[in-house]
């Protein structure tokens, strides 16, 4: 009974959301074949290809847990060379970036969790395994899988503070759901005691690490630094403050921020790269309003002069947040100056750079424990003290440089996640 009211909730919703997915298709001209896709209907080119291959299905909902999951898909390539890898998302950005790893067979929007659609998709596509990255629980898609007798794999499962009362309030329904998945890999112990709590079985539940302490740096002829650095006009000192993952509310107080540390580092150039690309006009909008000229980064080639250093970069392409990063002195990433939660403070320390984040860091409080015991990156609790480390470090290059290489040999110490991982997976299939 209670999956026909969800089946009948969620059809109520999609009258909601065939809307909304059209409308964010336009941008990225996916319209039609990501309204297709969520209603499982596929090309025929997919449909034939999975009819005389082995798949194996991962699903990343959207941006982050995409780039955290491609340790895991370079490991799978490597080790099932001959199946198909199929990578879902729910998001376009997070299907934007899937686009781009050789890695993976097919990228495809994920379906609408309705009982009939799922039924349908999983009954052609017959995977020999489903891995969810995180925490994507979708009812009908995990029952109709384990009445198909295909094993569903959590992997770097972490369940948030946000999350976790939701959970709690659907109690049984909660763990119906975690009973038909097959194995747990969480995070942390922390995560581990608390899906327990939802119900999952104590001896499916593994804690195998975080992916993204995994990662790994692009080629340096993908970064094309020397290509970065032609974009603003040779200035003396010239130095780049990036905020990445930004939201709204955000970018405003970094501008202040930015405009107070220029009046002691004329050469500083600020970079903004919103979490949401879409936001992005609207971002300029607002610097225009503040006095303050902006560019967008994919109207660059379309200028003859390098930009002067008082010219706001904002990012809005998917997937070049690590070049960005890469490319700054310093990095501030957003989600933490408001409410949201925070985002990967990993990516900073990747590139050795030293990382600056807000007091809102709840969805990653291991990660910031230890980063602040590595003395990796820094946190603050409002602007005052971002501008006054900022200057700091700005002033300071060899400090800044020292706390980079904290964070980057934080990255090395808890490497292993992915290879734990792949362990419990290649004992299913």
């Amino acid at each position: 009974m209670i999956y026909r009211l969800y089946d009948l909730a969620l059809c109520l919703s999609t009258l909601i959301l065939v809307p909304y997915y059209l409308f964010r298709g336009l941008r990225y001209g996916k319209a039609r074949r990501g309204i297709r896709e969520r209603l499982g209907h596929y090309s025929p080119e997919f449909r034939e290809t999975v009819k005389s291959r082995r798949v194996i299905w991962i699903h990343a909902v959207s941006v982050g847990e995409t780039l955290a999951a491609i340790p895991l898909l370079e490991a799978l390539r490597q080790e099932y060379p001959d199946h198909l890898l199929i990578l879902s998302n729910v998001t376009e950005t997070g299907h934007e970036i899937a686009g781009k790893l050789s890695c993976v067979n097919f990228c495809i929007f994920f379906p609408f969790d309705l009982s009939w659609v799922v039924k349908r998709v999983l009954g052609f596509v017959r995977p020999e395994a489903i891995i969810l990255v995180e925490t994507e629980l979708w009812p009908n898609f995990i029952r109709a899988a384990k009445r198909s007798n295909i094993p569903v794999l959590l992997v770097n499962g972490r369940i948030s503070d946000r999350s976790f009362p939701r959970y709690l309030k659907i109690g049984q329904f909660a763990e119906a759901i975690l009973d038909s998945v097959t194995v747990f890999c969480m995070q942390s112990a922390k995560d581990g005691r608390r899906i327990k709590r939802l119900g999952a079985p104590p001896g499916r539940i593994l804690v195998t690490g975080n992916l993204k302490f995994d990662m790994a740096l692009p080629d340096a002829d993908k970064l094309d630094l020397e290509a970065l650095a032609n974009v603003y006009q040779p200035v003396k000192n010239h130095k780049v403050f990036a905020a990445g993952s930004t939201h709204s509310g955000e970018e405003e107080a970094i501008l202040r921020v930015y405009q107070r540390l220029r009046l002691k580092h004329p050469g500083l150039s600020l970079v903004l790269v919103p979490r949401h690309p879409e936001r992005c006009r609207q971002v300029c909008d607002e610097l225009t309003r503040a006095g303050v000229t902006s560019v967008l980064r994919t109207t660059l080639r379309s200028r003859y002069e390098p930009l002067s250093p008082e010219v706001v970069l904002v990012v809005d392409t998917v997937g070049e947040v690590l070049r960005f990063y890469a490319w700054s002195d310093i990095v501030f990433v957003g989600g933490s100056l408001v409410p949201i939660g925070g985002h990967n403070i990993l990516e900073a320390s990747l590139t050795k750079k030293p990382v600056f984040f807000g007091p809102y860091m709840q969805n990653f409080k291991e990660i910031v424990t230890l980063v602040k015991e590595a003395h990796g990156g820094i946190q603050v609790k409002d602007v005052e003290e971002l501008y006054l480390h900022a200057d700091l470090l700005l002033n300071n290059p060899g400090e800044a440089k020292r706390i980079g290489e904290n964070g980057f040999n934080l990255l090395e110490e808890n490497r292993g996640a992915t290879a734990r991982t792949l362990n419990e997976i290649s004992r299913r299939i």
